[in-house]
């Protein structure tokens, strides 16, 4: 009996080669963000934080409150002077009632205040991180911040002064003692009381962008600008030299005309140029720190 043959089996027929899918080149249509881009994203952050309407609006409160106490404390004061007491205030106490040294400090607190929650805002929602991914180009962000900053600290800094010398000299023309802007020291000062918010401000921003901690960051700029240089004697060659170069003093320098009987003089360029290095160290550090840290 012969076996079956066995049927070949048939040989498949092999799939056909599917064609390779070349994926074209799909042009960015999105623009990358100017710096123009960056100052406006900047300014739209600064104004959406609800803290900084209050903080702008109770700093120029404060300061406006302090300079009118001071103001009006001489007002009611005045019958009591001597005529060479009175002569003394139309020469330099109408001057120096149009921004003491308190509506100073408090400037510098309030304006430190906001350039540190400028950038601690960010850090603490965590919308520093869509920020850098957004813009790769940290530096580029942080120099925008700063000059929004600056820009808007300094315009604070500019209607404190002019308000505070008005409403000085408003209350103290009740006793014919006011001071007009002609009057020697005047310009200087208000152009030393101008400068002081925006400088505040960036050591206020260079603070937070090194320690990155709310309490912190206050605690640390208020004991820079206000606490160090209470304790500072002024009756010692070295600490006097350390005084020199604090915020607040270079603010006195500038403001007032030193006693010729001070034994460690310093010149108005000296104190210009210490609010100017304060300024420019506090923007390196907002600037580069970013830079060398993980958000």
């Amino acid at each position: 009996m012969t076996e079956p043959t066995p049927t070949p089996a048939p040989e498949s027929t092999p799939a056909p080669a599917t064609p390779m899918t070349v994926a074209a080149e799909v042009p960015d249509l999105e623009p990358r963000a100017r710096f123009a881009d960056l100052l406006a994203a900047e300014w739209i952050k600064l104004w959406s934080l609800r803290s900084t309407i209050w903080a702008f609006t109770a700093t120029m409160l404060a300061v406006l409150g302090v300079t009118a106490s001071a103001a009006y404390a001489d007002y009611q004061n005045w019958p009591g002077y001597g005529a060479q007491h009175q002569q003394y205030f139309r020469m330099f106490g109408a001057v120096g009632d149009s921004f003491p040294m308190g509506s100073a400090t408090l400037l510098v607190l309030g304006a430190g205040a906001i350039g540190a929650i400028t950038v601690l805002g960010e850090y603490t929602t965590g919308l520093i991180r869509t920020t850098f991914t957004a813009v790769p180009a940290r530096r580029s962000v942080m120099v925008a911040k700063v000059g929004v900053v600056a820009a808007a600290t300094g315009v604070l800094g500019v209607l404190v002064a002019l308000f505070s010398f008005g409403v000085a000299q408003l209350i103290l023309s009740g006793r014919g003692a006011d001071a007009g802007l002609g009057h020697h020291g005047v310009l200087r000062l208000l152009a030393a009381s101008a400068a002081l918010s925006p400088v505040s401000a960036l050591v206020g921003m260079g603070m937070a962008a090194v320690i990155r901690h709310s309490v912190l960051t206050i605690v640390a700029t208020v004991v820079l600008l206000f606490v160090l240089p209470s304790l500072l004697s002024s009756r010692k060659h070295l600490t006097v030299t350390i005084l020199h170069t604090t915020v607040l003093q270079a603010w006195r320098r500038l403001s007032f005309d030193p006693s010729p009987t001070d034994p460690w003089q310093w010149t108005t360029t000296g104190a210009w140029t210490v609010l100017a290095g304060w300024a420019l160290a506090a923007t390196v550090l907002a600037v580069l720190t970013p830079n060398h840290r993980d958000q």
